[in-house]
C-alpha cells in the first residue's frame, strides 16, 4: 500500500531519512510538455518498495537539493520507465545528473519480444494484475492544485516499479540478454547528453 505525500520544493527531513538508506527508488517525473526545452518540470514523484511516496511539486528557481543527492548517489539505483525522457528533463530543468539508472522500457524491448506493446500499464498490468488509468497523463501537471486523480495516478507510476524490475529481470536472465541490457543501462548517459546537445541518431548513413 502507497504512502503518497505531496510535499513543496523538496524533501522534508522524515521523507529524506526514509528514502536515502534505500538500494532502490523508484522515480518519474510529470512535466508541461515533452520539450525540454520549452517546457517546465512540474513534479518528481519517488518511492521505495516499502510504499513510501514522495509527490514533489518542482520550483524550477529552486532545485531541489536532496533529490539531486538521492539521484546523484551511485549506491542507489533509481528505476524508470522511459528513463530517456525524465532523465533529460531532470538534467535541463534541475540540474540533476542521474547515477545508476534502470529503465523497465529498455528492459522490457530487449526481454519481451513476444509483443510491441511496451508501455507503462502493459508491463504494471503482465507483472502485478494491476490496471493503471492513464487518461490523467494528459493534465495540468503546472496547477498549483492538484487533484486527487492526478495524485494518485503519479504515486501509481512509481510504487510498481519494483516489481515489474524484477519480472523483466527474470525474462532477461532467462533468455541471456543480461549482458546487452547492462550495455544499454551504461550507454544512457550519453544518450541523454546527445539529446541535451541536439543530436538524433548518430547511426544513421
Amino acid at each position: 500500500m502507497s504512502r503518497a505525500r505531496l510535499v513543496q520544493k523538496d524533501l522534508p527531513d522524515d521523507l529524506y531519512e526514509a528514502l536515502k538508506n534505500q538500494t532502490e527508488l523508484g522515480v518519474d517525473c510529470e512535466m508541461m510538455g515533452l520539450n525540454p526545452w520549452r517546457d517546465r518540470l512540474c513534479l518528481i514523484q519517488v518511492a521505495s518498495e516499502d510504499g513510501t511516496c514522495a509527490l514533489v511539486q518542482v520550483d524550477e528557481s529552486s532545485p531541489p537539493a536532496r533529490i539531486r543527492e538521492l539521484f546523484e548517489n551511485p549506491s542507489i539505483q533509481k528505476i524508470f520507465h522511459f528513463a530517456r525522457l525524465d532523465c533529460l528533463f531532470l538534467r535541463m530543468r534541475a540540474n540533476i545528473q542521474i547515477k545508476n539508472v534502470f529503465c523497465t522500457k529498455i528492459a522490457s524491448r530487449l526481454g519481451r519480444t513476444y509483443t510491441d506493446r511496451h508501455g507503462l500499464k502493459e508491463v504494471v498490468r503482465e507483472f502485478t494484475g494491476e490496471t493503471l488509468d492513464k487518461q490523467v497523463t494528459s493534465s495540468d501537471w503546472g496547477s498549483n492544485r492538484l487533484t486527487d486523480e492526478q495524485l494518485n495516478y503519479a504515486a501509481s507510476d512509481v510504487i510498481y516499479l519494483f516489481a515489474v524490475k524484477r519480472g523483466l529481470l527474470e525474462i532477461i536472465n532467462r533468455e541471456g540478454r543480461a549482458e546487452l541490457l547492462q550495455a544499454s543501462l551504461d550507454y544512457l548517459p550519453y544518450r541523454v547528453e546527445l539529446d541535451r546537445l541536439g543530436y538524433e541518431s548518430i547511426f544513421q548513413h
